[in-house]
């Protein structure tokens, strides 16, 4: 196993304060986004076998099979396949969705045929990936995911007494549910600039309002009034009034397959994710926003959020999704406990985020409990502390102890 030094990227909307006090360093002053842990060439972690650092990207190329395993070379070729993140929201990012695996491709394979710079601002599709997610809260944690029913949406929007939103609600209360989605949808990020951001604040003034009032949508209100006070102006704010608002407690988590609109408004979480650039944009941005394709990708379906709570399957908390690329777990120690023991014929980072966790390890190849020495690639030991990771790779048999709280990123394959 290998200690990992990883990439804080510093997006705007990163909090200033949580990833530091997760990591036990000092503030900086500036935004502090996401870690990233894993092999994406984007910001691949570090790690160092005896002989200077090197990219966990590098590591892996030079040898796929004995990294990542057989059947994960296999089903996903030589690279890891899943990007695992700290992320820190101390401002809402933007509205977003991502494609299914064939519109992937498809896109890809168009912008390429067209010659559109991977770098270009207006590009899509960087990739030949789909990108589902998950995003588990170590804070409390403030998000919109899926489409609220339309509906409840008609009511949210009629109480905010608004004419000119009077035709969406109109439409939400009168079409059939996908197509209701749709039409509002598109007309909202279609509608002149001028008339769409003067409705927009007249809502976020009403909908603060509503929300000093109190009442069953209250959180609601206040979040669609704070979308729209740091993208004042921007239609992205009435698509968000589409959404379910979702707040998760420490331990919840939401999955978001292709096609589901979300955003992420505040708070601390671990977020793993397949290992692509994809997103297209629906608003709470100043990047492109390209509607045809976008509205190609979304999925009109209404419902809740789908919040998910882990299920303990002998002393590891599964967090169930219908994914292979990756696959969730935590592992709650308590003092005194007896050591849990760890294998996967698979790739696996591990991520402690509270408390002290140790990591015994033995090569692949050593039967369980043997003695052993260091392996030649890492140590057969490592104590992790809050923030601090470490990469095992497949077959490697590990125990763990201590008093804390340990994520796991690994493959189904």
């Amino acid at each position: 196993m290998d200690r990992l030094a990883n990439t804080v990227r510093p997006y705007a909307w990163g909090s200033t304060t949580a990833l530091p006090e997760l990591l036990g360093t000092a503030p900086t002053g500036e935004p502090q986004a996401e870690m990233w842990m894993g092999a994406h060439p984007g910001a691949p972690s570090r790690l160092d076998r005896g002989t200077g650092p090197r990219s966990l990207a590098e590591i892996i190329e030079a040898d796929p099979e004995a990294e990542l395993g057989p059947a994960a070379v296999r089903a996903f070729g030589p690279r890891l396949p899943f990007l695992f993140k700290v992320l820190a929201a101390g401002s809402p990012l933007s509205l977003q969705v991502h494609p299914d695996l064939a519109q992937a491709r498809e896109g890809f394979a168009d912008e390429e045929r067209r010659g559109v710079p991977l770098d270009a601002p207006h590009r899509n599709y960087k990739d030949a990936n789909h990108k589902p997610e998950l995003i588990c809260a170590l804070t409390p944690f403030e998000g919109l995911c899926g489409f609220r029913h339309p509906a409840q949406t008609a009511d949210l929007l009629e109480d905010l007494g608004i004419d000119d939103l009077t035709p969406y609600v109109d439409i939400l209360r009168a079409s059939p549910e996908a197509d209701a989605l749709r039409e509002v949808l598109t007309a909202v990020l279609s509608a002149e600039h001028h008339a769409i951001a003067d409705t927009v604040e007249r809502a976020a003034v009403a909908a603060g309002e509503l929300a000093a009032k109190g009442g069953p949508h209250a959180d609601a209100y206040a979040a669609y009034a704070g979308l729209a006070h740091h993208y004042p102006g921007d239609p992205g704010v009435l698509a968000a009034m589409l959404l379910n608002h979702v707040r998760l407690q420490p331990g919840e988590a939401l999955y978001l397959g292709a096609g589901i609109p979300h955003a992420y408004i505040s708070g601390l979480g671990v977020e793993l994710m397949a290992n692509s650039d994809n997103v297209l944009r629906c608003g709470l941005t100043p990047k492109h926003v390209d509607v045809p394709e976008l509205l190609r990708v979304v999925r009109f379906e209404a419902g809740d959020a789908g919040v998910l709570r882990p299920e303990d399957i002998g002393g590891e908390e599964l967090y169930d999704t219908p994914v292979d690329e990756f696959r969730l777990s935590r592992f709650v120690l308590a003092p005194g406990a007896a050591p849990h023991p760890l294998a996967s014929a698979t790739p696996q980072i591990l991520l402690c985020t509270a408390g002290t966790v140790h990591l015994h390890g033995t090569p692949a190849g050593t039967p369980d409990g043997a003695s052993a020495g260091a392996p030649a690639d890492g140590p057969a030991e490592l104590t992790l502390a809050p923030g601090q990771s470490a990469f095992v790779p497949a077959g490697e048999h590990l125990t763990l102890s201590g008093e804390g709280t340990l994520f796991r990123a690994t493959v189904v394959a």
